[in-house]
C-alpha cells in the first residue's frame, strides 16, 4: 500500500506540474487557436490530477507545482509560449508510456491521453511552435517532427564559455600569474573562443546551407527530366504515411500540375529540406553562438576587473559557482531530472575541470621553478 501511495503521489505531482504549465502557454499564447489547445490540455491534466488526488483522499490535494513546472511557467510568461515548448514537447514525448503498467490508470483512458498529448506537442513544435491549417489536421498522431530548443541551445553555449574559460583562468592563476596578466588571459579566452565558436558555427550551418541547395538542385534537374518518376516516387511516401493508393496517385497528380509546388512538395517529402529556411542564416547562427559563449565566458572573468591577487581568484571561482548552479537548473528543464541534481551535478563538473587546470598550473609553476 505504501508502494501504491507513493505511486500515486507521483502521477498526483505530474499530472499538477503539466496543468500548470499549460495554463501559463494557454496565457501567454497569443495565437487563439493555439492557447485553446494548451487550456485543453491543462483541463484533461486537471481531471488526472483530480482522479489521484481522490486516490490519496485529503492527503494529495494539497500538493503545489512543483520548482521545475513553476520555472517553466514563469519563462512561458515572460517569453511566450513557443520559447518552452520544445523542452514541453521532449518531457512529454518521453514520459508518455509512464501510464502504460499502471492498470488504474489504463482503466481511465490515460496512456491514450498522454500520448494524444505528446502528438500534440511535437505536430506544434513541428509547425514551427505553432498551429495552422494543415498542423491541426496532423495531430492525430501520423506527422513526427522536431524543432530546435532555443533554451537548450543558449543554455550548453553559455556553458561552454563558462567552463571553458573558468578552466583557463583557474590554470593560470595556479600557475602564480596574477594581476593584469590573468586579466588579459580571460579576456584572451573570451574572444578566442566566441571567434572559434562563430567561425565553427558559421562553417557548419554554411556547409548545410550548401548541401541543401544541392539536393534541391538535383532535385529539379529529376524533376525536368524524370517527372513520371517524381510523381511516382511522391505518390509512394503518401502510401508509406498511409494513404490508399488510388489517393495518393490522385495527391501525386494533382501537385505535379504546377511544378514549383511539386518540387516544393518533393523536397520537403522526399529530402526532408524546408525549402523556406535551409538551416537558417549562418551569419545569425555565427553570431548568436559567439553571444552565448562570451556571454558564459565573461563570468570568471568579471572579478578581475575590481579586484586581483586572492580575492579576486575567490570571488570569480564563487561567481562561476552560482552560474554553473544556473545553467545546472535551466539544463534540468529539459532533462526532466530534479533542479537540485541537475545544479549540484553542474558545479561539480565545473569546479572538477577547474580544479585540474589550477593543479596543473601548480604543478607547471613548480616545474618551472
Amino acid at each position: 500500500m505504501a508502494d501504491a501511495k507513493r505511486r500515486y503521489r507521483q502521477n498526483l505531482q505530474s499530472e499538477i506540474d503539466g496543468a500548470t504549465v499549460y495554463e501559463a502557454m494557454a496565457e501567454a499564447e497569443a495565437d487563439p487557436k493555439l492557447a485553446e489547445v494548451y487550456r485543453r490540455l491543462a483541463k484533461v491534466e486537471r481531471a488526472h490530477a483530480e482522479f489521484w488526488a481522490k486516490r490519496l483522499d485529503a492527503e494529495g490535494k494539497a500538493v503545489r507545482p512543483s520548482p521545475r513546472a513553476r520555472l517553466l511557467a514563469f519563462l512561458s510568461r515572460r517569453f511566450g509560449a513557443a520559447f518552452v515548448l520544445p523542452t514541453l514537447a521532449e518531457a512529454e514525448a518521453r514520459d508518455s508510456g509512464g501510464y502504460d503498467d499502471q492498470p488504474e490508470a489504463a482503466a481511465q483512458g490515460m496512456p491514450a491521453d498522454e500520448r494524444s498529448h505528446a502528438r500534440v506537442l511535437q505536430a506544434a513544435v513541428s509547425a514551427g511552435q505553432g498551429l495552422s491549417g494543415p498542423a491541426v489536421g496532423r495531430l492525430e498522431g501520423r506527422h513526427r517532427g522536431g524543432g530546435g530548443n532555443a533554451l537548450r541551445a543558449a543554455v550548453l553555449g553559455a556553458n561552454d564559455g563558462l567552463v571553458s574559460n573558468l578552466s583557463l583562468v583557474m590554470g593560470v592563476a595556479g600557475a602564480a600569474v596574477q594581476g593584469r596578466a590573468l586579466l588579459l588571459t580571460g579576456l584572451a579566452g573570451l574572444v578566442a573562443g566566441a571567434g572559434s565558436m562563430a567561425m565553427g558555427e558559421w562553417l557548419s550551418v554554411s556547409s548545410a546551407r550548401e548541401l541543401a541547395q544541392r539536393q534541391i538542385d538535383a532535385e529539379a534537374q529529376e524533376l525536368a527530366e524524370a517527372p513520371e518518376m517524381e510523381q511516382e516516387e511522391l505518390a509512394l511516401i503518401y502510401q508509406s504515411k498511409g494513404l490508399d493508393e488510388a489517393a495518393a496517385r490522385a495527391l501525386a497528380a494533382r501537385l505535379f500540375e504546377n511544378r514549383e509546388a511539386a518540387l516544393d512538395t518533393l523536397v520537403r517529402e522526399e529530402l526532408g529540406v524546408d525549402p523556406d529556411e535551409l538551416g537558417g542564416s549562418a551569419w545569425t547562427a555565427a553570431g548568436a553562438s559567439a553571444a552565448l559563449f562570451a556571454a558564459g565566458a565573461f563570468v570568471p572573468v568579471a572579478p578581475f576587473l575590481f579586484l586581483t591577487g586572492a580575492p579576486a581568484i575567490i570571488a570569480s571561482a564563487a561567481a562561476s559557482g552560482a552560474a554553473l548552479a544556473l545553467i545546472g537548473i535551466s539544463t534540468g528543464l529539459f532533462t526532466g531530472r530534479g533542479l537540485v541534481f541537475s545544479a549540484a551535478r553542474q558545479l561539480a563538473i565545473g569546479y572538477a575541470a577547474a580544479a585540474l587546470t589550477y593543479g596543473l598550473g601548480r604543478l607547471a609553476e613548480l616545474l618551472i621553478r
